[in-house]
C-alpha cells in the first residue's frame, strides 16, 4: 500500500477500475488512487528484455513471446489486462521501460524535464493515467507545498530578463510556449509522496474550465545499475 500524505483531501482511494474511471475531479480531489498488490515478478520480465537506452515502448506482440516461467507469465497478463482496460475506454495507453529520461541541457531559471515537479496540461478536458510496476514509482507534490516557479519573483525577473519584454500578455504567452508556467517549486518543508507500485491512478491536468486544481507530480530519478522502471502511461 502506498503511503498518502496524512489528512491531505486531494486524494481519494478507489476500489476498482470502474470507480477509477467514473469518479469525478471534484470537491478539490485532484487524484483517485486504486491502490495494488499485483501477482507476478516484472523483474525477470524486464530481465528478458534486455538492456536499451532512454524510453522504449513496448507492444503486446514483444511480451507475449518472451520465453518467461510462471511468475513472468503472471506479469506479462497483468500488463496486458491493463493495457485492454484502457484502450476499450478508447485510451492509447504506452508500456513504456525506461531506462533513462533526457535532462535539460541547459534549464535556465525553469527546469522542464520530467524531473521536475509539474503539472500536464490539455487544451480540453483530460486527465493521466499512471502505474509504476517495476522501479522507482512517479512522484507527487501537494499543492499547498508548491508554488508556480513562474510566481516566484526571482525567478519571473530573470524570465524576463531572458525575454526582453514587459511583463505583459505576450510574456504570458511566452511562459505558457515554453511550459515554464506548469512546473513548480517545492516549499522548503514539503513532503513528496510516492505513488507506489502496482497502484493504478488517474490525475488531474491543467485544461482551461477545470474544477480542481492539477496534480502535481514528476518522474523519480533513476540511478546506474538499476533495472529500468516498467511504466503505464496515458
Amino acid at each position: 500500500m502506498t503511503t498518502l500524505p496524512p489528512g491531505y483531501t486531494r486524494i481519494k482511494r478507489v476500489n476498482s477500475f470502474q470507480e477509477l474511471l467514473t469518479t469525478r475531479f471534484e470537491g478539490g480531489v485532484n487524484a483517485l488512487c486504486w491502490p495494488r498488490t499485483l501477482p507476478g515478478d516484472f523483474g525477470e520480465v524486464l530481465d528478458l528484455l534486455g538492456g536499451g537506452e532512454g524510453i522504449v515502448t513496448l507492444d503486446e506482440a514483444r511480451l507475449r513471446i518472451l520465453p518467461v516461467g510462471t511468475a513472468g507469465r503472471v506479469a506479462i497478463d497483468v500488463l496486458l489486462t491493463d493495457l485492454r482496460l484502457l484502450r476499450e475506454q478508447d485510451r492509447d495507453p504506452l508500456l513504456n521501460c525506461i531506462h533513462g529520461y533526457p535532462r535539460d541541457e541547459d534549464p535556465g531559471p525553469v527546469p522542464t524535464d520530467v524531473f521536475s515537479f509539474h503539472a500536464d496540461s490539455a487544451p480540453v478536458e483530460a486527465d493521466t493515467w499512471l502505474c509504476t510496476y517495476h522501479g522507482p514509482a512517479s512522484e507527487g507534490l501537494r499543492n499547498d507545498q508548491a508554488r508556480r516557479r513562474v510566481d516566484v519573483p526571482e525567478t519571473r525577473a530573470e524570465l524576463l530578463r531572458l525575454f526582453g519584454g514587459e511583463d505583459n500578455d505576450d510574456f504570458r504567452e511566452h511562459l505558457k510556449e515554453n511550459c515554464y508556467d506548469l512546473h513548480y517549486a517545492p516549499d522548503v518543508d514539503a513532503q513528496p509522496f510516492s505513488f507506489g507500485l502496482g497502484h493504478l491512478w488517474r490525475i488531474a491536468c491543467d485544461w482551461p474550465g477545470s474544477p480542481v486544481p492539477p496534480c502535481i507530480h514528476r518522474a523519480p530519478a533513476t540511478l546506474p545499475g538499476q533495472l529500468p522502471r516498467l511504466l503505464l502511461i496515458s
